[in-house]
Protein backbone atom coordinates (compact mmCIF):
# COMPACT_ATOMS: atom_id res chain seq x y z
CA UNK A 1 0.00 0.00 0.00
CA UNK A 2 1.31 3.37 -0.68
CA UNK A 3 3.29 5.10 2.40
CA UNK A 4 2.83 8.25 3.62
CA UNK A 5 3.20 11.49 1.34
CA UNK A 6 5.71 14.29 2.14
CA UNK A 7 3.23 16.98 2.59
CA UNK A 8 0.50 14.40 4.22
CA UNK A 9 -0.67 15.08 7.37
CA UNK A 10 0.80 14.01 10.50
CA UNK A 11 -2.14 12.30 13.00
CA UNK A 12 -1.87 10.49 16.47
CA UNK A 13 -4.24 7.78 17.15
CA UNK A 14 -4.29 6.97 20.66
CA UNK A 15 -6.14 3.75 21.23
CA UNK A 16 -5.15 0.65 19.90
CA UNK A 17 -8.86 -1.07 19.59
CA UNK A 18 -11.51 -1.45 16.91
CA UNK A 19 -12.01 2.75 16.76
CA UNK A 20 -8.48 3.75 16.65
CA UNK A 21 -8.03 0.70 14.05
CA UNK A 22 -10.39 2.10 11.66
CA UNK A 23 -9.98 5.33 11.94
CA UNK A 24 -6.50 4.84 10.76
CA UNK A 25 -7.86 2.74 7.63
CA UNK A 26 -10.64 5.60 7.35
CA UNK A 27 -8.16 8.81 7.15
CA UNK A 28 -5.45 6.12 4.80
CA UNK A 29 -8.57 5.10 2.42
CA UNK A 30 -10.09 8.87 2.35
CA UNK A 31 -6.66 10.50 2.02
CA UNK A 32 -6.51 12.67 -1.30
CA UNK A 33 -4.29 11.49 -4.10
CA UNK A 34 -0.55 12.17 -2.94
CA UNK A 35 -1.53 13.47 0.98
CA UNK A 36 -1.27 10.01 2.28
CA UNK A 37 -1.04 10.67 6.07
CA UNK A 38 1.86 9.49 8.42
CA UNK A 39 -0.41 8.06 11.37
CA UNK A 40 0.96 6.70 14.53
CA UNK A 41 -0.88 4.99 16.87
CA UNK A 42 -0.12 4.45 20.70
CA UNK A 43 -2.32 1.32 22.73
CA UNK A 44 -1.94 1.38 26.52
CA UNK A 45 -2.02 -2.42 26.49
CA UNK A 46 1.23 -4.19 25.65
CA UNK A 47 -0.28 -5.86 22.88
CA UNK A 48 -4.10 -5.23 21.52
CA UNK A 49 -6.82 -7.01 23.57
CA UNK A 50 -8.26 -9.78 21.48
CA UNK A 51 -10.42 -10.58 23.88
CA UNK A 52 -14.32 -9.96 24.84
CA UNK A 53 -17.55 -11.20 23.87
CA UNK A 54 -19.70 -11.24 20.16
CA UNK A 55 -20.73 -8.51 18.53
CA UNK A 56 -23.82 -8.17 15.75
CA UNK A 57 -22.43 -6.51 12.63
CA UNK A 58 -25.50 -5.12 10.84
CA UNK A 59 -25.79 -4.49 7.10
CA UNK A 60 -24.25 -0.77 6.92
CA UNK A 61 -21.14 -1.89 9.19
CA UNK A 62 -20.56 -4.76 7.49
CA UNK A 63 -20.59 -2.18 3.80
CA UNK A 64 -18.14 0.15 5.84
CA UNK A 65 -15.47 -2.68 6.75
CA UNK A 66 -16.15 -3.66 3.07
CA UNK A 67 -14.88 -0.32 1.89
CA UNK A 68 -11.71 -0.49 4.20
CA UNK A 69 -10.64 -3.96 3.20
CA UNK A 70 -11.59 -5.65 6.25
CA UNK A 71 -14.96 -7.42 5.41
CA UNK A 72 -12.47 -9.90 3.12
CA UNK A 73 -10.03 -10.82 5.23
CA UNK A 74 -13.41 -11.93 7.51
CA UNK A 75 -14.38 -14.00 4.94
CA UNK A 76 -10.82 -15.54 3.89
CA UNK A 77 -10.56 -16.57 7.57
CA UNK A 78 -13.76 -17.73 8.44
CA UNK A 79 -14.56 -15.31 10.49
CA UNK A 80 -17.98 -14.94 12.42
CA UNK A 81 -21.49 -16.53 11.42
CA UNK A 82 -23.95 -14.64 8.79
CA UNK A 83 -26.99 -13.51 10.48
CA UNK A 84 -30.27 -13.84 8.25
CA UNK A 85 -32.80 -12.59 11.05
CA UNK A 86 -32.42 -11.92 14.77
CA UNK A 87 -35.77 -13.53 17.05
CA UNK A 88 -36.89 -12.20 19.64
CA UNK A 89 -38.40 -14.68 22.93
CA UNK A 90 -39.86 -14.78 25.59
CA UNK A 91 -38.60 -17.13 28.30
CA UNK A 92 -41.55 -18.19 29.60
CA UNK A 93 -43.97 -18.30 26.60
CA UNK A 94 -41.93 -18.71 23.39
CA UNK A 95 -41.13 -16.88 20.21
CA UNK A 96 -42.28 -12.92 20.08
CA UNK A 97 -41.14 -11.60 16.67
CA UNK A 98 -38.04 -11.42 14.24
CA UNK A 99 -36.01 -8.68 13.10
CA UNK A 100 -34.71 -9.22 9.51
CA UNK A 101 -31.83 -8.77 7.68
CA UNK A 102 -32.55 -10.52 4.50
CA UNK A 103 -33.91 -7.32 2.06
CA UNK A 104 -36.72 -7.65 -0.28
CA UNK A 105 -35.26 -10.45 -2.35
CA UNK A 106 -33.61 -12.46 0.56
CA UNK A 107 -29.71 -11.48 -0.32
CA UNK A 108 -29.62 -8.80 2.53
CA UNK A 109 -30.35 -5.16 2.47
CA UNK A 110 -28.65 -2.60 0.65
CA UNK A 111 -26.70 -2.35 -2.90
CA UNK A 112 -24.80 -4.46 -3.13
CA UNK A 113 -26.46 -6.59 -0.67
CA UNK A 114 -25.45 -6.96 2.95
CA UNK A 115 -26.75 -9.32 5.40
CA UNK A 116 -25.42 -9.27 9.41
CA UNK A 117 -22.49 -10.94 10.78
CA UNK A 118 -22.66 -12.31 14.53
CA UNK A 119 -18.59 -11.96 15.03
CA UNK A 120 -16.48 -12.01 18.52
CA UNK A 121 -14.47 -9.01 19.11
CA UNK A 122 -11.33 -10.57 19.27
CA UNK A 123 -11.79 -11.85 15.64
CA UNK A 124 -13.05 -8.66 14.47
CA UNK A 125 -10.38 -6.89 15.70
CA UNK A 126 -7.78 -9.40 14.22
CA UNK A 127 -9.15 -8.50 11.31
CA UNK A 128 -8.89 -5.01 11.41
CA UNK A 129 -5.31 -5.46 12.94
CA UNK A 130 -4.62 -7.30 9.66
CA UNK A 131 -5.97 -4.65 7.21
CA UNK A 132 -3.99 -2.00 9.10
CA UNK A 133 -0.65 -4.35 9.17
CA UNK A 134 -0.87 -4.09 5.49
CA UNK A 135 -0.64 -0.30 5.56
CA UNK A 136 2.69 1.16 5.18
CA UNK A 137 2.02 4.94 6.63
CA UNK A 138 0.71 3.22 10.07
CA UNK A 139 2.56 1.78 12.91
CA UNK A 140 1.31 0.95 16.13
CA UNK A 141 3.02 0.90 19.44
CA UNK A 142 1.75 -0.77 22.50
CA UNK A 143 3.04 -0.32 25.95
CA UNK A 144 2.49 3.55 25.99
CA UNK A 145 0.83 4.90 28.94
CA UNK A 146 0.08 8.84 28.20
CA UNK A 147 0.25 11.10 30.82
CA UNK A 148 0.39 14.96 29.61
CA UNK A 149 -1.18 16.44 26.58
CA UNK A 150 0.18 19.62 25.33
CA UNK A 151 -1.76 21.78 22.46
CA UNK A 152 -0.27 24.51 20.79
CA UNK A 153 -1.93 26.55 18.02
CA UNK A 154 0.00 24.58 15.16
CA UNK A 155 0.45 20.97 16.69
CA UNK A 156 0.12 18.71 19.71
CA UNK A 157 2.30 16.91 21.88
CA UNK A 158 1.77 13.85 24.22
CA UNK A 159 3.75 12.66 26.92
CA UNK A 160 4.39 9.22 28.06
CA UNK A 161 5.07 7.71 31.65
CA UNK A 162 8.33 6.29 30.32
CA UNK A 163 9.71 10.27 29.12
CA UNK A 164 9.23 9.66 25.32
CA UNK A 165 6.55 12.33 23.86
CA UNK A 166 5.22 12.16 19.90
CA UNK A 167 3.79 15.36 18.30
CA UNK A 168 1.14 16.07 15.29
CA UNK A 169 -0.63 18.17 13.61
CA UNK A 170 -3.66 16.05 14.77
CA UNK A 171 -4.73 14.36 17.74
CA UNK A 172 -7.79 11.56 17.58
CA UNK A 173 -8.80 10.41 20.96
CA UNK A 174 -10.00 6.45 19.66
CA UNK A 175 -9.51 5.09 23.65
CA UNK A 176 -13.18 4.52 24.53
CA UNK A 177 -15.04 5.34 27.28
CA UNK A 178 -12.41 6.13 30.26
CA UNK A 179 -10.58 8.01 27.33
CA UNK A 180 -7.02 9.42 28.80
CA UNK A 181 -7.78 12.30 26.04
CA UNK A 182 -11.17 13.45 26.86
CA UNK A 183 -10.61 13.40 30.88
CA UNK A 184 -7.12 14.95 30.80
CA UNK A 185 -7.54 17.37 28.01
CA UNK A 186 -10.79 17.85 26.10
CA UNK A 187 -13.20 17.83 28.72
CA UNK A 188 -12.03 16.63 32.15
CA UNK A 189 -15.17 17.20 34.39
CA UNK A 190 -16.84 14.47 31.74
CA UNK A 191 -16.78 11.47 33.69
CA UNK A 192 -18.29 7.90 32.74
CA UNK A 193 -20.69 6.53 35.46
CA UNK A 194 -22.48 3.05 35.11
CA UNK A 195 -25.58 2.57 33.47
CA UNK A 196 -27.14 0.76 36.12
CA UNK A 197 -26.83 -2.79 33.76
CA UNK A 198 -24.14 -5.20 33.10
CA UNK A 199 -23.46 -7.74 30.55
CA UNK A 200 -22.72 -11.51 31.90
CA UNK A 201 -21.13 -13.26 28.73
CA UNK A 202 -19.88 -16.76 27.86
CA UNK A 203 -19.33 -18.80 25.44
CA UNK A 204 -21.11 -22.54 25.35
CA UNK A 205 -19.31 -25.50 23.42
CA UNK A 206 -22.31 -27.51 22.29
CA UNK A 207 -22.63 -31.52 21.19
CA UNK A 208 -24.13 -31.93 16.82
CA UNK A 209 -27.19 -32.84 18.55
CA UNK A 210 -27.97 -30.13 20.60
CA UNK A 211 -31.01 -28.85 20.53
CA UNK A 212 -31.42 -24.92 20.15
CA UNK A 213 -34.46 -22.61 19.80
CA UNK A 214 -33.01 -19.94 17.83
CA UNK A 215 -31.83 -20.29 13.80
CA UNK A 216 -29.01 -18.11 13.61
CA UNK A 217 -29.34 -15.66 16.74
CA UNK A 218 -31.86 -15.09 19.54
CA UNK A 219 -32.76 -11.82 22.37
CA UNK A 220 -34.42 -14.05 25.49
CA UNK A 221 -36.53 -11.78 27.70
CA UNK A 222 -36.72 -13.00 31.11
CA UNK A 223 -38.52 -10.73 34.47
CA UNK A 224 -34.99 -9.82 34.98
CA UNK A 225 -33.19 -9.43 32.13
CA UNK A 226 -32.41 -10.17 28.79
CA UNK A 227 -29.97 -13.03 27.56
CA UNK A 228 -28.70 -13.36 23.72
CA UNK A 229 -28.08 -16.48 22.88
CA UNK A 230 -26.18 -16.90 19.40
CA UNK A 231 -23.95 -18.81 17.30
CA UNK A 232 -20.36 -17.06 16.31
CA UNK A 233 -18.60 -19.08 13.95
CA UNK A 234 -19.38 -21.34 10.77
CA UNK A 235 -19.02 -24.28 12.81
CA UNK A 236 -21.93 -23.74 14.81
CA UNK A 237 -19.87 -25.93 17.47
CA UNK A 238 -20.57 -23.08 20.21
CA UNK A 239 -22.96 -20.90 21.63
CA UNK A 240 -22.25 -16.68 22.54
CA UNK A 241 -24.17 -16.49 25.98
CA UNK A 242 -24.65 -13.03 26.82
CA UNK A 243 -26.74 -11.93 29.69
CA UNK A 244 -27.95 -7.89 29.83
CA UNK A 245 -29.14 -7.13 33.17
CA UNK A 246 -29.64 -5.02 36.18
CA UNK A 247 -26.60 -5.38 38.69
CA UNK A 248 -25.97 -3.12 42.13
CA UNK A 249 -23.08 -0.53 41.66
CA UNK A 250 -19.76 -2.01 43.34
CA UNK A 251 -18.39 1.90 43.36
CA UNK A 252 -15.02 1.17 41.77
CA UNK A 253 -13.46 0.35 38.29
CA UNK A 254 -10.89 -2.17 40.56
CA UNK A 255 -14.34 -3.95 42.63
CA UNK A 256 -15.66 -4.46 38.65
CA UNK A 257 -12.70 -5.91 38.00
CA UNK A 258 -12.93 -8.37 41.09
CA UNK A 259 -16.90 -9.20 40.76
CA UNK A 260 -16.50 -9.65 37.52
CA UNK A 261 -13.24 -12.26 37.15
CA UNK A 262 -15.54 -14.51 39.81
CA UNK A 263 -17.17 -16.53 36.95
CA UNK A 264 -18.68 -19.23 39.09
CA UNK A 265 -20.76 -16.32 40.91
CA UNK A 266 -21.76 -14.47 37.82
CA UNK A 267 -23.19 -18.23 36.22
CA UNK A 268 -25.17 -18.52 39.39
CA UNK A 269 -26.55 -14.74 38.72
CA UNK A 270 -27.42 -15.82 35.52
CA UNK A 271 -29.38 -19.25 36.86
CA UNK A 272 -31.10 -17.32 39.33
CA UNK A 273 -32.41 -14.69 36.82
CA UNK A 274 -33.23 -17.08 33.93
CA UNK A 275 -33.32 -20.67 35.62
CA UNK A 276 -37.00 -20.65 35.60
CA UNK A 277 -37.20 -19.88 31.75
CA UNK A 278 -39.41 -22.63 29.51
CA UNK A 279 -37.30 -22.86 26.90
CA UNK A 280 -35.34 -26.56 27.27
CA UNK A 281 -31.91 -24.72 26.37
CA UNK A 282 -31.58 -21.75 28.20
CA UNK A 283 -29.97 -23.72 31.65
CA UNK A 284 -28.29 -25.83 29.62
CA UNK A 285 -26.56 -23.07 27.71
CA UNK A 286 -25.90 -21.33 30.87
CA UNK A 287 -24.49 -24.24 32.87
CA UNK A 288 -21.66 -25.27 29.71
CA UNK A 289 -20.70 -21.75 28.98
CA UNK A 290 -17.68 -21.15 29.55
CA UNK A 291 -15.01 -18.20 30.64
CA UNK A 292 -17.89 -16.16 32.06
CA UNK A 293 -16.75 -12.55 32.66
CA UNK A 294 -19.42 -9.65 33.82
CA UNK A 295 -18.62 -6.18 32.37
CA UNK A 296 -20.47 -3.31 33.74
CA UNK A 297 -21.81 -0.79 31.26
CA UNK A 298 -20.60 2.55 31.46
CA UNK A 299 -22.04 5.59 29.27
CA UNK A 300 -21.45 9.32 29.37
CA UNK A 301 -23.72 12.17 29.70
CA UNK A 302 -25.87 12.68 25.65
CA UNK A 303 -24.44 16.18 25.34
CA UNK A 304 -20.84 16.74 25.84
CA UNK A 305 -17.89 18.81 24.01
CA UNK A 306 -15.77 16.48 21.28
CA UNK A 307 -13.15 18.44 20.31
CA UNK A 308 -10.48 21.43 21.07
CA UNK A 309 -8.65 22.99 17.51
CA UNK A 310 -6.47 20.05 17.20
CA UNK A 311 -7.95 17.26 18.86
CA UNK A 312 -10.80 15.35 18.38
CA UNK A 313 -12.57 12.23 20.08
CA UNK A 314 -14.52 9.99 18.25
CA UNK A 315 -16.64 6.36 19.07
CA UNK A 316 -16.97 5.53 23.03
CA UNK A 317 -14.79 8.65 23.89
CA UNK A 318 -17.25 10.89 22.54
CA UNK A 319 -20.12 9.30 23.01
CA UNK A 320 -20.62 6.17 24.99
CA UNK A 321 -24.11 4.90 25.38
CA UNK A 322 -25.36 1.69 26.54
CA UNK A 323 -25.79 -1.21 24.03
CA UNK A 324 -29.00 -0.76 21.63
CA UNK A 325 -28.13 -2.84 18.61
CA UNK A 326 -25.75 -0.39 16.72
CA UNK A 327 -23.01 0.43 19.04
CA UNK A 328 -19.91 -0.64 16.42
CA UNK A 329 -21.61 0.57 13.40
CA UNK A 330 -21.38 3.82 15.16
CA UNK A 331 -18.27 3.41 15.44
CA UNK A 332 -17.31 2.79 11.70
CA UNK A 333 -19.85 5.33 10.85
CA UNK A 334 -17.72 7.97 13.20
CA UNK A 335 -14.59 7.27 11.83
CA UNK A 336 -15.67 7.52 7.80
CA UNK A 337 -17.99 10.50 8.10
CA UNK A 338 -14.90 12.34 10.04
CA UNK A 339 -12.31 11.47 7.53
CA UNK A 340 -14.76 12.51 4.69
CA UNK A 341 -15.07 15.88 6.44
CA UNK A 342 -10.89 16.00 7.09
CA UNK A 343 -10.35 14.66 3.21
CA UNK A 344 -12.75 17.61 2.34
CA UNK A 345 -10.93 20.12 4.15
CA UNK A 346 -7.85 19.03 2.99
CA UNK A 347 -9.16 19.21 -0.82
CA UNK A 348 -10.09 23.01 0.09
CA UNK A 349 -6.46 24.11 0.62
CA UNK A 350 -6.36 23.23 4.76
CA UNK A 351 -8.02 26.64 5.29
CA UNK A 352 -7.70 28.44 8.76
CA UNK A 353 -5.30 28.12 11.44
CA UNK A 354 -5.93 25.09 12.85
CA UNK A 355 -8.94 22.26 12.40
CA UNK A 356 -11.98 24.28 14.13
CA UNK A 357 -13.43 23.99 9.99
CA UNK A 358 -13.63 20.06 9.32
CA UNK A 359 -14.20 19.17 12.97
CA UNK A 360 -17.77 21.48 12.92
CA UNK A 361 -18.56 20.43 10.00
CA UNK A 362 -18.47 16.84 11.50
CA UNK A 363 -19.94 17.26 14.30
CA UNK A 364 -22.78 19.27 12.50
CA UNK A 365 -23.38 15.96 10.57
CA UNK A 366 -22.82 13.71 13.32
CA UNK A 367 -24.58 14.81 16.28
CA UNK A 368 -28.16 14.75 15.69
CA UNK A 369 -27.72 11.28 14.49
CA UNK A 370 -25.26 10.22 18.23
CA UNK A 371 -28.67 12.28 19.87
CA UNK A 372 -31.27 9.78 18.49
CA UNK A 373 -29.28 6.71 19.56
CA UNK A 374 -29.05 7.64 22.74
CA UNK A 375 -32.41 7.97 23.55
CA UNK A 376 -32.29 4.54 21.92
CA UNK A 377 -30.12 2.87 24.16
CA UNK A 378 -32.30 4.15 27.48
CA UNK A 379 -35.00 2.49 26.20
CA UNK A 380 -32.51 -1.20 26.00
CA UNK A 381 -31.82 0.10 29.29
CA UNK A 382 -35.21 -0.32 30.74
CA UNK A 383 -36.42 -3.31 28.70
CA UNK A 384 -33.46 -5.52 30.37
CA UNK A 385 -34.28 -4.27 34.14
CA UNK A 386 -36.09 -6.08 37.02
CA UNK A 387 -39.34 -6.38 36.48
CA UNK A 388 -42.77 -7.69 37.98
CA UNK A 389 -45.18 -9.98 36.13
CA UNK A 390 -47.58 -7.25 34.93
CA UNK A 391 -44.60 -4.87 33.83
CA UNK A 392 -43.17 -8.28 31.99
CA UNK A 393 -46.31 -9.19 30.57
CA UNK A 394 -46.61 -5.39 29.18
CA UNK A 395 -43.12 -6.00 27.98
CA UNK A 396 -44.15 -8.99 25.55
CA UNK A 397 -46.85 -6.87 24.13
CA UNK A 398 -44.22 -3.67 23.53
CA UNK A 399 -41.80 -5.22 21.72
CA UNK A 400 -43.16 -7.05 18.84
CA UNK A 401 -45.26 -3.96 18.19
CA UNK A 402 -41.74 -1.50 18.66
CA UNK A 403 -39.95 -4.01 15.91
CA UNK A 404 -43.00 -3.10 13.59
CA UNK A 405 -43.41 0.16 13.89
CA UNK A 406 -39.23 0.91 13.48
CA UNK A 407 -38.63 -1.58 10.87
CA UNK A 408 -38.74 1.62 8.09
CA UNK A 409 -36.95 3.32 9.79
CA UNK A 410 -33.99 0.31 10.58
CA UNK A 411 -34.06 -0.26 6.70
CA UNK A 412 -33.36 2.66 5.82
CA UNK A 413 -30.56 3.58 8.22
CA UNK A 414 -29.03 -0.45 7.17
CA UNK A 415 -29.46 0.97 3.21
CA UNK A 416 -27.36 4.21 4.06
CA UNK A 417 -23.87 4.46 2.70
CA UNK A 418 -22.14 6.97 4.44
CA UNK A 419 -18.57 6.29 2.55
CA UNK A 420 -20.68 7.95 -0.29
CA UNK A 421 -23.85 9.98 1.18
CA UNK A 422 -23.79 13.78 1.31
CA UNK A 423 -21.51 15.16 4.38
CA UNK A 424 -22.60 18.70 3.38
CA UNK A 425 -19.31 20.38 3.91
Amino acid sequence: MAPPSADGLKVIILGGGIAGLTTALALTKFAPPGKVPKIDIYEIRPEPAVIGGAVNLTPNALRMLDYLGCLQIMKDRDYGKTIDYLEVFDVYSGKLAESSFRGPEGKGVGDPPYKALRITRGDALKAVLAAVDAQENITMTCGKRTVRIDEQPDNVTIHFDDGESATAELLMGCDGIHSVVRLKHVEPERKATYSGVANAFGFAPIEKDFKVHFECTAINFARRGMLLTSYYNTKMDSVYVGGLMQVPDVGSRDGWKSVGADADKTRQSLLDRFGDAKIPCIVPLIEKAEDFFLWPVYTLTKYGKWSTDRVMLLGDAAHAMPPQGESTGIVFEDTVLFSRCLTRWIEKGRPGPNLREPFEAYEALRKKRIEVAFDESKNVVSTVSDAGWFGHTLKTYIVPWFLWFTHGYREKHFREDVTTSDIKY
